[in-house]
């Protein structure tokens, strides 16, 4: 008896101190080592969806194409008949569009913006039936000739697997938002073998903070979809550069310098053309009564028919961004080429076929680049390094603007291509190129996105915590003590001033500066005879310190 007592007693100790570690890991995960090994499973587990993601495509692509070898896949292209190449895109949109009618509430295909509206506002979460359709739709857009990028889908993809992470683990706010982190960056480190980048992009554009607890999970699990990557392609770089590039640095630096600013107003045009032929195609689909999924095939039509003279603009685009980096386009092909793109990439995303942004915005500022040194090393033949350089730094200057990721983007430049020798001509382009562009836009295309449904990231955290707040749980009830005098609520009711329980602070704030009263009646509408019903009140004052805390909350969180 004794015996089974003291086993009792220590199962009992057992089970209270695996309570506490539960809790720990939960609670202070980021800063423990237990977290670690979870940031490595997570980067593992990323790497290979990043990985077969690719594969998937490439398989695809040659099944539906019948390419060899998928890094020609234009110049193969050009010998297919030309009923092939406009049908193919049209047949993906097709599928692409049946695939989000039924599997999204809105027809609509998530990538990197909805991973950071979840990070700032869901606690690290992501939508998961939503994200595996748009996943499915991405993989069919890019296999068909959609002209957009797989770093978008791929981060999402990683995003639904940390958030059935922190669901399991039932993680609070900050752990679900690092793990987030840490899924991010192994799929970017996976899809461009790039550690470094990967964990600055995910710091950088996701969790949009450099915070020391989160730095070390990411890194370990960035560099665990960096391993992913190199068993299965080597050690090797996107891009092979010809040779070495020197730059005349005291003549060259302005040069670079306007290169920049070309650059961040062609960031500007790219981000706005996609926007502008998303307005237009939601408005000749409303004027002409299309069904959601007949959109995305419309735009496939589109894209054919472009492919036809042009399949330059087919799939991701890096067999043209080698041959810009190399130098092997003319001026007059580099001009066509980028204009082409630019008008690819707003009709793919435009007409909700999927895909990401970010390898389009390299083959773009490539582009750029090179017919912006052409010009310049044509009139300045003496006093200039090669064009190829300025490939170089208009490729990383037009995705820095993009992207809003003037860090991370730097340093994946110089890790798809391997050249650390011209750094300073890269810096210098993508610090002017994304200072231009994000006073011309809302920071960058994935902010804008969110501005568009009005998520209001760009502002900081003073302004979107304030939409995390609705009535029900501000709000003092009639039977609370210290309860707003129901004869005043219904005065103001009658005088329509009242928040209805759906309502956030950001319409609260603004209602109690404009009328000066020290709290808002709550009403709900009752469906029969359409009359609001008092439930409550908001005071000012604790609207106030809810949202004190949730900024305190914020700013102990980036700063830890």
């Amino acid at each position: 008896m004794a015996d089974t007592s003291l086993i009792k007693q220590q199962w009992g100790e057992f089970s209270r101190n695996c309570g506490r570690g539960w809790d720990l890991l939960r609670h202070e995960g980021p800063g423990q080592i237990q977290f670690w090994f979870i940031a490595l499973a997570i980067g593992i587990a990323a790497g290979f969806a990043a990985l077969c993601f690719r594969l998937g495509i490439e398989w695809l692509q040659t099944l539906v194409y019948g390419t060899p070898d998928v890094n020609t896949l234009h110049s193969f292209a050009e010998t297919l008949p030309w009923y092939l190449v406009m049908l193919i895109p049209v047949l993906g949109g097709t599928v692409v569009g049946l695939i989000l009618h039924f599997f999204t509430p809105d027809a609509r295909v998530r990538s990197v913006s909805d991973v950071i509206e979840g990070a700032a506002l869901n606690d690290g979460r992501v939508e998961k039936k939503a994200g595996i359709a748009s996943a499915l739709c991405s993989w069919i857009t890019l296999s068909t000739g959609g002209s957009s990028g797989r770093e978008g889908p791929v981060v999402h993809i990683a995003a639904m697997m940390s958030s059935w992470v922190s669901n399991l683990i039932r993680a609070d706010g900050i752990t679900g938002r690092d793990l987030l982190g840490c899924a991010v960056a192994a799929a970017v480190s996976a899809s461009f073998n790039a550690p470094i980048a990967g964990a600055l992009f995910a710091l950088e554009v996701v969790l949009r903070h450099f915070a020391l607890h989160a730095f070390a999970p990411i890194v370990v699990a960035s560099a665990a979809g960096t391993v992913i990557n190199r068993l299965a392609f080597g050690d090797v770089t996107e891009f092979s550069l010809p040779g070495t590039t020197t730059v005349e640095f005291y003549l060259e630096l302005p040069a670079f310098l306007i290169l920049g600013l070309v650059c961040g107003l062609v960031a500007v045009v790219m981000i706005r053309s996609v926007f502008w032929a998303d307005d237009l195609g939601t408005a000749w689909q409303s004027k002409l009564g299309l069904p959601n999924w007949l959109r995305p095939a419309a735009a496939g039509v589109l894209l054919g028919a472009m492919a036809i003279w042009f399949p330059h603009i087919i799939g991701v685009g890096y067999e043209t961004t080698s041959r810009a980096l190399t130098g092997s386009l003319l001026l007059h092909e580099v001009v066509v080429f980028a204009m082409l793109k630019v008008v690819a990439v707003a009709v793919t995303v435009g007409g909700r076929m999927g895909g990401g942004v970010f390898s389009p915005s390299l083959m773009i500022g490539a582009l750029t680049g090179l017919a912006f040194g052409m010009i310049a090393t044509g009139f300045f033949p003496n006093q200039s390094g090669s064009a190829t350089l300025y490939a170089l730094a208009g490729m990383g200057a037009v995705a820095a603007a993009v992207l809003g990721a003037p860090i991370s983007t730097t340093l994946i430049v110089f890790e798809l291509t391997g050249d650390w020798q011209t750094g300073l001509a890269v810096m210098v382009s993508v610090s002017m190129s994304t200072a231009i562009a994000s006073r011309l836009v809302d920071r960058s295309y994935f902010l804008t996105q969110l501005e568009r449904r009005n998520v209001h990231l760009a502002a900081g955290p003073q302004a979107y915590l304030l939409a995390m707040f609705r009535m029900a749980g501000v709000m003092r009830k009639p039977t609370e003590i210290g309860a707003a005098d129901e004869e005043a609520c219904l005065r103001m009711i009658e005088q329509n001033l009242f928040l209805q329980p759906s309502a956030t602070l950001e319409t609260a704030l603004p209602m109690f500066e404009k009328s000066g009263v020290a709290f808002l009646p709550v009403a709900d509408i009752d469906n029969e005879t359409g009359q609001p019903v008092l439930v409550g009140a908001l005071f000012h004052v604790d609207a106030l310190k809810a949202y004190n805390r949730a900024l305190a909350a914020t700013a102990e969180e980036e700063h830890s």
